[in-house]
């Protein structure tokens, strides 16, 4: 099994925080989805045929595309890899583009999951951020997305942000959990180097939470979505028994995956790719059919860690038995000598041969997986 990422990078406006590549040239959509088109033609080869699980439609702002947008690429799909096999194909979403009209114009197309990007439900704060929509639009959104017949639906959520509070969060999380979807993804705020955010932090506009406010914030996290019913199945990812994200697990389990579009990873088990992070460069080189990427071989020790930070995040953790017939007795003795310590203190357990952080553990994750990588 494998998985297809396509990557929108269109936004109407650019958030202040967010580092992940987008344009606002909307002008270039029509190019930019032939271009898509046509470089998983020319990729046909690098999943080795594997059958096709999940589709992730990212970015950007995938919202800003219309139906006849997405049904030239899922003709596509269907027509090289096939697409009989997939079990989730995911739409992220802003808030205020999932208009009872959009989502109905929608329905013809095989979605079956809808990520929002919500992240937070104080309109003070949503203005800072840029962010287009309003906590009466998030909540909106959500609802629209239910009677249009999404039964599987995320939401997204920022802390540390600016001007945060125990008491704002607190609030934030209740009205997630009010909406009662099946996935939630909460990530601490980062300040990302290059962006007006960053040059806001720099100018003293803007000032960092404490530590001791991130630790709540991440501690109640844990604790209210825990109590309302939610599995902890990776650091930063909650969902409602068997609701996670297929495809964000592919890539936290070692599954092959397609990323197409500017900016966009590829992995098939020996190398990563991306592709060249800008619009114009992507579409002139795919369509004289000299794509721009970069590409990195994977050793031994490169495997191995990789191994470490996608599988220690997750609520199944690292296969001991796995660990020992990709990688050897040597590889299998390193990471339980340097996990002894973790597992004295009770932030790791081995159980049933996996070897995994506990709730305390998940605290000081950095660390432990700092502390299990290979190092030559």
């Amino acid at each position: 099994m494998a998985g297809i990422y396509i990557h929108i990078p269109f936004c109407k406006t650019r958030c202040i925080y967010c580092d992940f590549y987008s344009t606002t040239q909307s002008e270039l959509k029509e190019r930019y989805i032939q271009a898509l088109c046509k470089e998983l033609e020319l990729r046909k080869d690098y999943l080795n045929g594997e059958p096709i699980q999940t589709i992730y439609w990212g970015g950007g702002t995938p919202s800003q595309l219309q139906p006849t947008d997405f049904r030239l690429v899922f003709d596509t799909i269907h027509e090289i890899y096939g697409m009989e096999d997939c079990e989730e194909i995911t739409l992220e979403a802003n808030p205020d583009d999932l208009t009872p009209e959009y989502l109905e114009a929608l329905s013809s197309l095989p979605f079956n999951r809808i990520s929002i990007g919500i992240q937070t439900f104080n309109n003070e704060t949503l203005r800072l951020l840029k962010r287009r929509h309003t906590a009466e639009q998030a909540i909106a959104a959500v609802q629209n997305a239910r009677l249009a017949g999404f039964n599987n639906i995320s939401i997204d959520l920022i802390y540390g942000l600016p001007g945060e509070t125990p008491e704002s969060w607190k609030y934030d999380l209740s009205q997630a959990i009010e909406l009662k979807v099946e996935h939630l993804s909460a990530y601490h705020l980062i300040y990302e180097e290059g962006t007006p955010l960053y040059h806001m932090l720099k100018e003293r506009e803007v000032a960092e939470v404490s530590e001791d406010n991130s630790l709540f914030f991440f501690s109640e996290l844990t604790r209210q979505l825990s109590t309302a019913g939610y599995e902890h199945y990776e650091i930063s990812n909650f969902c409602l028994p068997g609701k996670y994200s297929r495809h964000n697990s592919s890539y936290w389990r070692g599954i092959k995956y397609l990323g197409c579009g500017p900016s966009a990873h590829s992995f098939n088990d020996t190398s990563r790719e991306w592709n060249i992070a800008s619009i114009d460069l992507y579409i002139e080189g795919i369509e004289s059919r000299k794509r721009s990427f970069e590409i990195e071989t994977l050793n031994k020790p490169t495997r191995y860690n990789d191994l470490i930070i996608t599988s220690i995040r997750t609520m199944w953790g690292l296969s001991l038995v796995q660990l020992k017939k990709e990688f050897g007795t040597d590889y299998l003795n390193y990471t339980l000598q340097n996990a002894e310590k973790y597992l004295r203190t009770d932030e790791l357990i081995i159980e049933k041969d996996h070897l995994r952080l506990t709730p305390k553990g998940v605290f000081i994750s950095d660390s432990i997986m700092s502390d299990l990588l290979w190092v030559d």
